[in-house]
């Protein structure tokens, strides 16, 4: 399904990423599973075995380069819909303690096969982030939350950071255009605080990660309900 394996692996290298053959066969499984699924459940536009291999893999696994994410940690992807950012990293990096998030019902059942053919551990959880982080198991439980959404930040933000534990971050994957300061004003009410922005091209694309570092608790009153989140961001 992929591209071959030497090519894979140079444009892994072109980044400053390594890529092990194990990690390639993977990667492969993940993507001809993907495709497959897709034709029934829709999960991705991108479906050319070298759009994926850049587009989803390559620029999902970017974040370990560019976020540093202690070992062991414990980590959230708040709708993460086909697995993207947080699978291919944890084939990356098994050690960290994956739980994956959304609200629905088709494409949790789609990350349980996948995981299960990956060999990835995780909890998948089929709800909603604004009703999920509201419960005590979940609520600041967390390293590391995750997001690669178009949402902007602000809205993002509400949805996440209630996950985060004091001292963990909530990182975001974005598009080149986010108004980063815009969101600065909601980062805060929820107890965080705008840590870094790293800006890259992915090959012939510009991106962006946000990082906001948990520095206080949430309020119990955040998050609102969903509607309010995107009508009235903070």
């Amino acid at each position: 399904m992929l591209p071959e394996f030497e090519y894979a692996k140079c444009l892994f290298n072109e980044y400053g990423l390594e890529l092990s053959e194990e990690q390639y066969e993977k990667l492969d499984i993940y993507a001809e599973f993907l495709v497959e699924y897709n034709e029934k459940v829709n999960l991705t536009a991108i479906t050319e075995p070298d759009e994926i291999l850049k587009k989803h893999f390559i620029d999902s696994v970017l974040m370990l380069k560019f976020v540093d994410i202690p070992r062991d940690s414990s980590m959230i992807d708040v709708g993460t819909g086909a697995g993207f950012p947080s699978v291919p990293i944890a084939v990356f990096r098994p050690d960290i303690k994956l739980t994956l998030l959304d609200s629905l019902n088709k494409r949790t059942i789609f990350l349980e096969k996948l995981c299960e053919k990956l060999g990835v551990k995780a909890e998948i959880i089929h709800g909603r982030a604004e009703e999920v982080s509201k419960n005590e198991k979940y609520r600041e439980q967390f390293d590391v939350a995750c997001a690669r959404a178009v949402a902007n930040m602000a809205v993002l933000s509400e949805f996440c950071l209630p996950f985060v534990k004091v001292g963990g971050n909530f990182t975001a994957m974005k598009g080149p255009n986010e108004n980063i300061e815009a969101s600065e004003k909601a980062v805060k009410i929820l107890g965080g605080k705008l840590a870094a922005q790293i800006d890259y091209d992915l090959f012939d694309e510009q991106r962006k990660i946000v990082v906001a570092e948990k520095i206080s608790q949430t309020a119990t009153k955040y998050p609102r309900n969903s509607g309010k989140i995107k009508k009235n961001p903070l």
